[in-house]
């Protein structure tokens, strides 16, 4: 990987205004339920009245219905109907899995989307003062997983007709949609770029560089040729092909054979990371993690606690020499309110801030 220094960290920022202004790539595609059944027995009524509710503004409706009654179909349908965005909360990631292979089967057209846990193993780190053992944090993180959240909020971003099922996931600290969406990369054919700028950029986006083992969150130069592999993308890669500083072509392709699958005339690049952050919003976080390291110092100090406060001084300004380094540490998430300008105590952004305003929340 080549880290840049603070000096030489790029701002691939554009101010909150502008993200929402700017065009959706694939905005005004319509909701199609492609499907062999017809509503019966209660359905038809069912699907009216909630449809009609839904429309009316009306907040909190219930649908009741026995295992096998055809609920998921009639959420399709109210689906289809208002032409609303919609996100499905499952009480577990098995009936998660189940909902979301039905609502693909439904919608084939639409972005259906899983958002889950990509955690596959976690142990949170401890601290045992008495003989000073510090056990860092271990985590597995599920690759599958990781690139369909991605693919989930890149969509929310840049399609209207969005199906999300979630797991409780949903309601956890996730990085701001104000940084992760001003953090792209809007690439057009023909217009010039600097390659070297192009790849600042990236690496400002947490992509590494790797020419020899070629992966999803990764990029790679070949002379003329710039490949990245997008972070929502499981088998496809794209190549920007550059002759002097004019970009000639946005071709798509399998990383795996070399075929050429697609090609753009525009692209928009998502970071590899939710908790991607701007460098202004980064130096003005690491003011802040500084100021509450001293006054928590002071009071471990106070109370006697030296090999604590010593251990909590290291750790911290190792974290901090990454972040300023390299724009991110081992769990970055335990600074999130910094790096989103929360206020102590307030919510962290979760993924119900990705959702537009007029999405219909279904809690099964």
């Amino acid at each position: 990987m080549h880290n840049t220094s603070p000096e030489q960290m790029p701002d691939t920022v554009m101010s909150v205004d502008q993200r929402h202004t700017r065009q959706k790539l694939e905005g005004g595609r319509r909701f199609v339920l492609r499907t062999d059944f017809s509503a019966a027995g209660d359905q038809p009524v069912a699907i009216a009245e909630l449809s009609q509710g839904v429309n009316a503004g009306e907040r909190d409706q219930v649908l009741l219905g026995a295992t096998g009654t055809g609920k998921t179909f009639t959420m399709a349908k109210i689906i289809e109907e208002t032409q609303r965005p919609a996100i499905i909360l499952a009480p577990n990631k098995t009936l998660a899995a189940q909902l979301y292979g039905e609502f693909k089967g439904f919608f084939p057209e639409n972005a259906v989307e899983y958002f889950v846990s990509y955690y596959d193993y976690y142990q949170p780190e401890a601290y045992v003062a008495r003989s000073d053992t510090y056990i860092e944090k271990e985590s597995q993180i599920n690759e599958q997983i990781d690139r369909m959240r991605h693919s989930a909020t890149r969509a929310l971003l840049e399609r209207d007709d969005v199906i999300i099922v979630a797991s409780v996931s949903c309601i956890y600290g996730i990085g701001s949609v104000e940084t992760y969406g001003a953090m792209t990369q809007d690439l057009f054919a023909g217009q010039s770029y600097d390659q070297r700028k192009v790849i600042g950029d990236l690496v400002a986006q947490q992509y590494r560089r790797n020419d020899a083992a070629f992966q999803r969150g990764c990029f790679r130069v070949r002379g003329d040729s710039l490949e990245v592999w997008p972070a929502h993308l499981d088998d496809r890669a794209w190549k920007l092909s550059f002759f002097g500083e004019e970009l000639e072509s946005i071709t798509e392709f399998d990383p795996l054979t070399g075929h050429k699958t697609d090609s753009f005339e525009k692209v928009r690049i998502y970071a590899n990371s939710h908790y991607v952050t701007p460098r202004p919003t980064m130096q003005q976080a690491i003011k802040g993690i500084k100021t509450e390291l001293r006054q928590r110092l002071d009071q471990l100090v106070g109370e006697g606690k030296l090999l604590e406060a010593q251990r909590l001084e290291q750790r911290t300004n190792f974290d901090l020499e990454m972040l300023e380094a390299t724009g991110v540490c081992n769990g970055i998430e335990n600074y999130s309110r910094y790096l989103t300008g929360r206020a102590p105590g307030e919510p962290p952004p979760t993924l119900f801030e990705y959702i537009p305003d007029n999405a219909i929340v279904f809690a099964d």
